[in-house]
């Protein structure tokens, strides 16, 4: 009967591992210059948090503290080119003293939220900013829009790590003229 029991016992953990597979670690960018990461970035794709759902015209911009923090300031308009301009600034830290592709991103002290730059251009003009748990992602580059082929080559990048890209969603770049001085 014990026999019985543990074989039954056995059998269930098996099933239980089998039916959520634990995902490779992200793939990571090699050797982030930080200084030169930093500046505006236009987010063209996302899964979004929360707080980013119906954003438009998204900019998340670095900055190089004193102190080697990372202040990030992150602004977008609610809904629509005109609606209501949101703007959050979180502090990053690099974890990662290697390569500096690991963050933490503090919206609220003690709490940090994990950071990990997935992909970085050689030209440092397109980034995917991800998560271990493949729950959020974000595609940015340096410009508002970016070509469709470049778009499809970074989002099959985003499917081989892992993410469903079926919830992706792009982000409305829609700027005027005079662009960036709503920020």
């Amino acid at each position: 009967m014990k026999t019985r029991g543990a074989s039954l016992l056995l059998m269930m953990t098996l099933l239980l591992a089998c039916a959520s597979p634990v995902k490779p670690p992200l793939g990571l960018a090699k050797q982030v210059d930080i200084p030169r990461f930093m500046g505006d970035w236009y987010v063209i794709a996302h899964i979004p948090t929360w707080i980013e759902k119906g954003s438009t015209n998204a900019v998340e911009s670095y900055r190089l503290d004193k102190d080697g923090a990372i202040l990030t300031t992150f602004t977008f308009h609610q809904d629509q080119p005109t609606g209501p301009l949101k703007r959050y600034e979180p502090k990053g830290y690099v974890e990662d003293p290697l390569d500096h592709a690991i963050w933490g991103m503090q919206f609220m002290w003690p709490f940090k939220s994990d950071y990990r730059i997935v992909y970085l251009s050689p030209d440092y003009q397109e980034t995917i900013i991800g998560r271990e748990a493949r729950d959020y992602v974000w595609i940015m580059a340096r410009t508002p829009t970016i070509p469709e082929d470049h778009y499809q080559r970074l989002t099959q990048r985003l499917q081989k790590e892992g993410y469903d890209i079926q919830v992706l969603q792009k982000v409305p770049q829609v700027w005027p003229q005079t662009k960036g001085q709503e920020r």
